[in-house]
């Protein structure tokens, strides 16, 4: 099931510094990013075996997860905010402000035939 974590994140005078260090709870293989964004959706799949963590580390987005028995909305919109999301969440990511970068880190490379692009029937 999708969960949100906080990052660490250290402040002064100078500015913040979060720290990614033994938090994700995978190793990481991939890591993008999606930026410029006009009204569309992203996502819209889950997948046979990759963990996520998603963290919009400049405005907001939405992410709408399902992991087959319920659905629920998380608004992405610091960046010390990271959201796991575990094979079975099947994952949309929306309402992008302008300015926004949603970095995700991945828990495998790239595969094309990992991604499951059917809702669950309750979607």
């Amino acid at each position: 099931m999708a969960h949100l974590i906080n990052i660490p994140t250290f402040s002064d005078d100078r500015g913040n510094l979060t720290v990614l260090d033994e938090v994700i709870p995978f190793d990481i293989k991939r890591l993008f990013y999606i930026y410029g964004v006009d009204s569309s959706a992203r996502g819209g799949h889950r997948h046979h075996k990759t963990v996520q963590a998603a963290i919009c580390i400049k405005g907001s987005c939405t992410i709408v997860n399902n992991d087959g028995t319920k659905t629920e909305s998380f608004e992405m919109d610091c960046p010390h905010k990271c959201l796991i999301l575990e094979t079975q969440d099947w994952h949309v990511m929306k309402n992008f402000s302008p300015d926004a970068i949603l970095l995700v880190l991945a828990s495998t490379s790239f595969d094309a035939t990992d991604y499951i692009f059917d809702p669950y029937p309750n979607s």
